[in-house]
């Protein structure tokens, strides 16, 4: 790990947190910096190690489809991946197979989608974080997109029951 001089981040996103090893910021729900994918601190329940592949898979395949060799590039440099243009995604998990999701210029409307359990009215949830990202991935039509099914089929190893859900 980066010593805390080397860290430009200071108390936005934790410097010590096993996410950050994978690129996934670990910080609060409204983050200082654009993180291209990030996990909130305040959540009720840390994801599983299968879970954390998956976020630092998902932070892959945004990395993969948006940005150019020379961008990439300069990402790398970075100890976390920053773009100031991404609309980037903060995960929260509130229990077993239970996540929501933020988009880094959300004003108004819930905090969350899927919104916290604790609301009475929840309309949709509890989704498993394979389901989340598959309904981040999705433009209006219920399924996701051909570009992240791709991913996902490419990845079984990370994705062990969508890819094996697939075949069926």
């Amino acid at each position: 790990m980066p010593e805390p001089a080397d860290w430009p981040f200071g108390t936005d996103a934790d410097r010590d947190d096993p996410l950050t090893a994978l690129r996934v910021a670990v910080t609060s729900s409204h983050p200082d910096w654009c993180y291209i994918t990030s996990f909130d601190r305040e959540s009720p329940v840390r994801p599983t190690d299968a879970e954390a592949a998956m976020l630092g898979s998902f932070n892959e395949e945004y990395i993969a489809y948006w940005y150019n060799e020379r961008y990439k590039a300069k990402l790398a440099e970075r100890l976390l991946d920053v773009d100031g243009g991404a609309n980037g995604v903060t995960f929260i998990k509130y229990g077993e197979d239970d996540w929501g999701y933020r988009r880094r210029t959300w004003t108004m409307g819930p905090r969350y989608v899927p919104q916290s359990p604790r609301f009475a009215d929840r309309q949709v949830g509890p989704l498993s974080l394979a389901d989340l990202m598959g309904r981040i991935h999705n433009h209006g039509d219920d399924k996701p997109s051909k570009r992240w099914t791709d991913w996902v089929a490419a990845h079984p190893g990370v994705f062990p029951a969508v890819a094996a859900g697939a075949d069926q």
